[in-house]
């Protein structure tokens, strides 16, 4: 299992050969590894969109999203979540609070990347979620958009992205619980663009 000083060497690591994407068969671990919009904030547990990709897809999701995780602090528990879990797939969904804490933005594609990385030395397969740049107070509706390290880091490792997915349910006042979290609904909606991203990926034949 690698430590910190591996997830330093691995940050170094600035291009990635692209894995050949494999289908998950049903009963697969998928670590969903993220904060408050992993984890379900605005709605019922059942309704947060690892407990509802888990329904679509016959997988075993695991929801590792916690309230208040920077990119750093998921980095952090990454290690002895893939020790754990031995998941086939990770599907990073983190950076929000950075942005809304005003963070340093290299620092979180810092960590973002290596979180990338890391996974993907334990030999799971990785899809990267887009999360918009918002702030506390900021309107919604008016051009919100993925912040552009995720597509640059798409690009620089070859990784899947599912880009605009909260986007879509964040601009849309029936589907928030809050001003940066989904209702039911809002999961609902991204879960279901999630898997038309995983079946273009390979990782999932259509439900």
């Amino acid at each position: 299992m690698l430590g910190w000083a591996g997830v330093a060497l691995l940050g170094g690591c600035r291009r990635q050969a692209t894995p050949a994407a494999t289908a998950l068969a049903p009963g697969a671990t998928v670590l969903a590894l993220g904060d408050s919009l992993t984890f379900g904030t605005g709605a019922e547990p059942a309704a947060a969109y690892p407990a509802q990709l888990a329904k679509l897809t016959a997988w075993n999701v695991v929801n590792a999203g916690v309230p208040g995780d920077t990119a750093a602090q998921a980095l952090a528990r990454l290690p002895a979540l893939l020790a754990e879990h031995r998941p086939q797939l990770v599907i990073l969904c983190i950076g929000g609070n950075d942005f809304l804490r005003r963070l340093s933005t290299q620092d979180a594609q810092r960590a973002v990347r290596d979180a990338v990385v890391l996974a993907r030395q334990s030999g799971a397969q990785v899809v990267l979620v887009g999360v918009p740049q918002l702030s506390l107070g900021a309107a919604l509706g008016s051009g919100l958009s993925d912040h552009p390290l995720y597509q640059e880091l798409a690009r620089e490792l070859n990784v899947p992205l599912h880009a605009a997915g909260w986007v879509r349910v964040l601009d849309d006042d029936r589907l928030r619980a809050d001003q940066i979290h989904a209702n039911a609904a809002g999961y609902r909606n991204f879960v279901d663009g999630l898997v038309q991203t995983l079946i273009a990926a390979g990782h999932l034949t259509r439900p």
